[in-house]
């Protein structure tokens, strides 16, 4: 929800606000607008693909200055789309809007498209520092208000709907909740956050003292997320607005003028005929109906998440459209163990899939990733009746669609996806899958990605779902990608495991090695603003492939351990990787000092290429090279050129060398 122009509005009137030394109690926090602010608005980089490792570590100081100062967060995270659909034009023109700012940011411009795992990023913070959290099974915004009134606590967001809601405990505006500013107060030595709360009675009193519940005929007059009555804009025409004085005119014109004009009032219905005056008869009765409906959005009652919170009792007020999800996804739901992407599937059988910073001359990022969301796709929908599609995974799976909303070129489009039923998971219903071996799961996952068996068994276990995906993206990504770019991807992982071993190193610290190999891999992050949009384009399938392998994972009950993303992935360190490989720096020479950064990347890289054919980064010219010189000679010795890939190649057991070899 969110009313067009209202936060900046309310922003540039300090006088609606109280100054606050918040301290000493519980605050109801909006996670989606807090992990967007956290992003956008500490200098983290949004061109390369994403930091996870600074926005965690950021997400992390956050919330330990909350604890400081005794506040205790309850952070609630959005769900699926609401499963009315009414919100859905919004969420096309939202798409619209992505993929013109990431082009705009992919060409060299500002803006802020959030990288594609910040959320999960972000949940396993929560999840690390035992913050107590819920996602919702749709919108998030009326749980928030309704659990804040009941506990008597303010909430945090960046969401203007909160200027509409009476909150007993007011809003606390994100741009003005200072919380780097933590000072100790004077008189007991406590700490506190200073910060500004929003106070809907001052807010009132400008216009005339009006009436609190005007303010949700306001928010529906305006237009909010959830739609505008296109009848409003006729309204709008006709009536004429006693503006008063008004900062910034022309860009708040509509909202002081509709606030000074509904003043007038001392009801909601009484305002309401008034504004059907302005309207055509015929159209007045279903307008009245629309108002009254959509003003019913901000009626708050009690929570039921408040026993989630303190009893663990699972999520209980399940809306009828959900009835058919099985007791263990909505559990998993509620405890975000389940993206809230497969809820859509389920609902409408339709997804949008979020636009990255990739090159918009190529198909989208997530083609890539099609296979994988096809299966994922069969297992959500094959518990419906197919009996009358026809008989086996083949026939099952015709009738199974999914609409897809994703970048075509610079537009959005919409394509028709057919979920796949495999031989493993023709017999799986949803309601079963928990019910189901760990072989048979796991089985799935790894059919899925292609992956031999044995990939298992070659890594650590929090590695072995991004090792095979790895494997999988480098036979599904279009260009295919080089053997520099698997290096300086591969090294974002060891410098993620180190940076792992260091923070988790304890009191004695890190061993000295560990620690130097950190601080000089910590430096080697891209230092220009200039980007390898093509180079982009193939990590962002990358990325797009671990999205999807994470959800199928926990669609499938976590057969392999879920990683920890902020270790996995930093843009701007594995676009300067690549760089510095070009420049003829080996991994073993970027890695030098540290055995266990050494070991660590030859152990993923062997895992890595021994599932795939010896020649895999050949080029077809090469190979026919190779072809032509064997058959001229009859040798299969081929003699290393500036155009040739190393003879390591085809020596399986010999890949290391692989450190030292140029990629083309």
């Amino acid at each position: 929800m969110g009313i067009l122009g209202l936060t900046s509005y309310v922003g540039n009137n300090c006088h609606f606000f109280i100054d606050t030394k918040l301290k000493n109690t519980n605050i109801i926090i909006d996670g989606n607008s807090l992990y967007h602010h956290l992003y956008f608005n500490y200098g983290i980089d949004k061109r390369h693909g994403g930091d996870y490792d600074v926005f965690a570590d950021l997400a992390r100081s956050f919330f330990k200055q909350l604890f400081l100062c005794h506040i205790n967060p309850y952070v609630l995270l959005d769900g699926g789309c609401d499963y009315t659909d009414k919100k859905f034009e919004t969420l096309k023109m939202r798409a619209k809007d992505r993929i013109r700012v990431a082009h705009s940011i992919a060409g060299g411009s500002n803006g802020s498209v959030l990288p594609l795992l910040s959320r999960e990023v972000f949940q396993t913070v929560l999840l690390q520092l035992e913050i107590p959290f819920v996602q919702c099974l749709a919108e998030a915004d009326w749980e928030i208000a309704s659990l804040a009134n009941q506990w008597n606590c303010p909430v945090l967001t960046m969401d203007s709907d909160f200027c509409i809601f009476d909150l007993k405990g007011g809003y606390y505006p994100l741009n003005d909740f200072n919380w780097r500013s933590t000072s100790k107060d004077k008189d007991n030595s406590e700490f506190y956050i200073p910060a500004l709360c929003f106070s809907i009675d001052k807010f009132c009193a400008h216009f005339n003292h009006m009436n609190k519940a005007l303010l949700p005929l306001f928010a529906v007059i305006s237009g909010n997320d959830y739609g505008n009555i296109p009848a409003m804009e006729d309204f709008f025409s006709q009536v004429i607005f006693p503006l008063g004085n008004v900062r910034n005119a022309k860009r708040n014109n509509r909202i002081h003028g509709l606030l000074n004009w509904l003043s007038r009032f001392e009801e909601p219905g009484e305002a309401i005929e008034k504004v059907l005056e302005y309207l055509v008869d015929s159209h007045k009765d279903g307008i009245r109906k629309c108002l009254c409906a959509a003003m019913e959005e901000y009626k708050l009652s009690d929570s039921h998440l408040a026993e989630f919170f303190t009893k663990g009792t699972p999520l209980s007020k399940v809306p009828v459209a959900m009835d058919m999800l099985p007791d263990w996804v909505v559990v998993a739901l509620g405890k975000g163990k389940l993206a809230p992407y497969i809820i859509d599937i389920l609902l409408f059988q339709r997804v949008f899939l979020i636009t990255q910073v990739d090159d918009s001359q190529l198909p989208s990022s997530h083609m890539c990733s099609l296979p994988i969301r096809q299966v994922m796709y069969g297992l959500l929908l094959n518990s419906r009746n197919l009996s009358k599609v026809g008989n086996g995974a083949q026939g099952k799976s015709k009738g199974l669609l999914v609409e897809e909303y994703c970048r075509h070129d610079l537009t959005l489009g919409k394509s028709q996806v057919k979920a796949v039923l495999t031989r493993s998971s023709e017999s799986l219903s949803l309601e079963a899958i928990a019910e189901v071996s760990l072989p048979v799961r796991l089985k799935i996952l790894l059919e899925t990605l292609g992956v031999k068996p044995c990939i298992v068994d070659a890594v650590s276990s929090h590695l072995i779902l991004p090792v095979a995906v790895t494997c999988y993206w480098l036979t599904h990504s279009v260009p295919k990608p080089k053997l520099m770019q698997l290096q300086a991807l591969l090294m974002g992982i060891v410098y993620g495991e180190l940076r792992r071993l260091e923070c988790n190193a304890g009191p004695r610290g890190p061993t000295d090695d560990v620690k130097i190999a950190c601080d000089r891999l910590w430096r080697m992050r891209v230092r220009q603003t200039d980007m390898d949009i093509k180079l982009a384009h193939i990590f962002c399938q990358w990325q797009a492939c671990i999205q999807m392998s994470l959800y199928l994972n926990q669609l499938l009950c976590n057969p392999l351990q879920q990683p920890d993303i902020s270790w996995l992935y930093s843009g701007t360190f594995v676009h300067q990787a690549f760089r510095e490989l070009k420049q003829d720096r080996s991994p073993d020479f970027l890695l030098s000092g540290c055995t266990v950064a050494c070991r660590l990347f030859k152990d993923i890289l062997s895992a890595v290429l021994s599932d795939v054919p010896a020649d895999f980064f050949q080029t077809r010219e090469k190979k026919a090279k190779k072809f032509t010189k064997q058959q001229k000679d009859g040798r299969s010795k081929e003699r290393r050129s500036d155009t040739e890939e190393p003879l390591s190649w085809r020596n399986i057991n010999n890949r290391f060398s692989l450190l030292l070899t140029d990629d083309e």
